[in-house]
């Protein structure tokens, strides 16, 4: 009867409690990204599964009842695989998925599909870029190295950046609009890049360029095989009630 949550993000934590508050059993599971995750109510596990096999697999040995993809907007190859899998065993799929962000008055957005089309904008005279994509996709912006880069991650880096000339933050959300408005003044901040992943800890950042009239990069979510998706965790607890039938 257990539930496997594809974890690491803040609406994970929030159902793994949700599920132990209610009794029903569950693992967590991580990619291992991040060195310090938080404590959870639950048993976890870090690592990848080997592909969507290796994921039906694990689903199959462990008993698991029901699978909950609770993973990053941006997480596409783990998200993809868990919709090959439960196809092939038969296990209920839900996607817990933050909602997307939408622009408002006084934004200055320019949206583009992917990390390649971003970094291609960035050609141009120096800037001096807060690059708010997390530590895994630096690299795509190597061929832009002219700029300055403020990187805000969650962990130290373990070994050099791909980017000649970056100011790093380590700090771990959620986040204010006042402390990223004055972040990016420290920096003397002229544009941002960030990926549109939703949800209200990251979205500060949007806020303060808001407020500072800076134009943002921001690049559009994955395409996903399509799966049942709610954007709340009370009705993702509900749907495991209803598989069971409570």
């Amino acid at each position: 009867m257990t539930t496997l949550i594809l974890g690491g993000t803040t609406e994970a934590s929030q159902l793994a409690a949700a599920l132990s508050e209610a009794g029903l059993p569950a693992i967590l599971s991580y990619a291992g990204r991040t060195e310090r995750p938080r404590p959870q109510p639950v048993p976890t596990r870090t690592g990848g599964f080997g592909g969507a096999e290796g994921l039906a697999a694990f689903l199959r040995e462990r008993g698991i009842r029901r699978v909950i993809d609770a993973t990053h907007p941006f997480a596409a190859r783990i998200s993809g695989n868990a919709v090959i899998a439960c196809a092939a065993t038969g296990i209920p799929l839900l996607a817990l998925e933050r909602l997307a962000w939408r622009p408002r008055p006084g934004d200055r957005w320019i949206t583009v599909p992917d990390l390649p089309a971003a970094a291609a904008l960035l050609s141009g005279p120096p800037q001096r870029v807060f690059l708010a994509i997390g530590r895994q996709h630096l690299a795509a912006f190597a061929g832009q190295p002219q700029h300055h880069y403020l990187l805000r991650l969650v962990d130290p880096p373990e070994g050099p950046l791909p980017l000649p000339d970056c100011a790093v933050e380590i700090a771990r959300g959620p986040f204010d609009t006042a402390g990223d408005r004055a972040l990016m003044q420290q920096h003397g901040i002229t544009l941002i890049v960030a990926k549109n992943a939703g949800g209200s800890g990251a979205e500060a950042k949007l806020s303060a360029a808001r407020d500072l009239s800076l134009p943002v990069i921001l690049i559009d979510r994955p395409a996903i095989p399509a799966r049942p998706v709610t954007a709340s965790v009370a009705e993702a607890l509900d749907w495991c009630h209803a598989d069971l039938g409570v």
